[in-house]
């Protein structure tokens, strides 16, 4: 997570740890989140991190990608690949009714393999951000 803190660019704001995973992943019930790693001779090389919204219009859960990461050397090798399938059979065994992530705008290497699986990029939506200043500055008004 930190690797993909330092490759998004926010690594100067990255406060992720252990013990916040631990807590937070496999120890409330239900957890904040699901993580599905990939390994190769016991080496972490790739880690998926999603939630689910229970409920949406569709009458259906969603399943949200929150993070998606494949370390350098281990790219362009079928890592990425075989974990959003593992994400896909997830949503399926959930009854999902979509998956949905977000890419950086320029983030080109990942938005072409997202394009490659089927994915497309939602042309009817923005994404917006309150910050934690703005919210709470909202919440005291």
């Amino acid at each position: 997570m930190r690797e993909l803190a330092e490759f998004e660019k926010y690594a100067d704001a990255f406060a992720v740890t252990e013990k916040i995973l631990r807590e937070r992943g496999f120890r409330r019930s239900p957890p904040d989140f699901y993580c599905l790693v990939a390994e190769e001779n016991a080496a972490l090389v790739g880690i998926v991190v999603y939630y689910f919204v229970a409920f949406t219009y569709r009458a259906k859960p969603n399943l949200i990608i929150k993070e998606l990461y494949v370390a350098e050397p281990y790219r362009s090798k079928g890592v990425g690949n075989l974990l959003m399938k593992a994400i896909a059979q997830e949503a399926e065994c959930a009854g999902c009714g979509i998956i949905k992530w977000w890419v950086a705008k320029w983030n080109t290497r990942g938005i072409e393999f997202y394009q490659r699986l089927g994915a497309k990029i939602d042309p009817d939506w923005h994404e917006f951000q309150m910050s934690e200043e703005a919210f709470r500055k909202l919440a005291e008004s």
